[in-house]
């Protein structure tokens, strides 16, 4: 299957550089291209590409807000959106997994890990850029002396992968470390997804670290 993907960026060199990397992908192929957020919002409810990159910092409408409409936790059928910006700061990121991205990555990142997030976010998998992970997800902590999310009955294994999904391993990553197989990986996932109310790994994560679960 062609993975579709939607860019929304203010520069056009940028656009033009990502359609570039992309397309040269097989597989790949970029459908639409916006210059602000608003359009990046009109185009991506017309076109329900499978992944769109978004920007944060743009005209008329910023990436969050964007994003925040795409595929925030009111959204009744989100999009997969990934988060792709200049900006590491700790509230950005935080903000950007807050409304609902899959990944967030940096604009430095280098073509290779760029196509490899869009492929783990169209596969419902969540990339962030290595740099920032652990310190990101370390921000998901409860400060001391703030009440914890409940941790519901989850199985030893269920447990292990919702660990390592929260340091951000991959479900391949996952089954050769758990020495389990990719479908059972992504069993044991959904089932957490479901005790924990999650709608994808990114907020697996978060609720990994928020609950204490991972520190």
């Amino acid at each position: 299957m062609t993975l579709r993907v939607l860019l929304a960026d203010d520069q056009a060199l940028v656009r033009a550089g990502f359609q570039l990397i992309l397309e040269r992908e097989p597989g790949i192929e970029v459908v639409g291209e916006a210059a602000d957020g608003r359009q990046a919002v009109a185009l991506a409810k017309e076109l329900r590409p499978d992944v769109t990159l978004m920007d944060i910092r743009m005209p008329l409408l910023d990436g969050l807000e964007a994003t925040r409409i795409l595929a925030g936790p009111d959204v009744r059928d989100p999009l997969r959106v990934l988060v792709v910006t200049t900006f590491d700061l700790d509230e950005l990121v935080h903000e950007a997994l807050r409304s609902g991205a899959c990944g967030f990555l940096l604009k430095d990142a280098g073509p290779r890990l760029l196509v490899e997030a869009v492929h783990a976010a169209a596969n419902g998998e969540s990339l962030v850029s290595p740099s920032i992970t652990t310190r990101l997800l370390a921000q998901f902590s409860s400060p001391s002396g703030k009440a914890r999310r409940a941790i519901p009955a989850l199985t030893q294994r269920e447990t292990d992968v919702t660990m390592a999904v929260a340091r951000g391993r991959t479900n391949a990553e996952i089954s050769k470390e758990l020495l389990i197989s990719l479908s059972t990986v992504k069993s044991h996932l959904t089932a957490v997804q479901r005790k924990i109310d999650a709608r994808n790994r990114t907020e697996v994560a978060v609720w990994a670290w928020e609950s204490g679960l991972v520190r």
